[in-house]
């Protein structure tokens, strides 16, 4: 090691964090908050397979409201191609929660619905 080794100073963590977030592109910082929020709503509602009888359906509502919050306004940036996806999940934890309820919300009045409208099962529909 050399004099000017010992002297130069460390990178500062946060500047090396702040480079690294820097390069990745907003729609996948996006996609990955909406995972994370899919992935946490999915445990609460009992889905997860090393924890099927763990079901927190305030946590769930909370999870999937803040969802559905974020990809209605990341929507324009995700384009049709990244959000279509995660709309379909959207779609799937809020008809999961209503099979979970043992106290039906009425139709647009479930979590995220606010911001998808009412949902329902497709069978419904037909």
């Amino acid at each position: 090691m050399t004099d000017a080794d010992a002297t130069s100073p460390s990178p500062d963590p946060l500047a090396t964090a702040s480079r690294d977030i820097a390069e990745v592109p907003a729609v996948e910082i996006i996609s990955t908050a909406a995972l994370h929020l899919m992935s946490a709503a999915a445990v609460n509602l009992g889905l997860a397979a090393d924890l099927p009888d763990h079901k927190d359906l305030d946590e769930a509502r909370s999870l999937i409201d803040s969802l559905a919050g974020l990809l209605d306004a990341a929507a324009p940036a995700l384009g049709h191609h990244h959000a279509a996806p995660l709309r379909d999940g959207l779609r799937s934890l809020q008809l999961a929660f209503r099979e979970a309820s043992s106290i039906p919300d009425e139709p647009g009045q479930g979590p995220g619905e606010k911001y998808t409208g009412a949902v329902f099962p497709s069978a419904t529909h037909r």
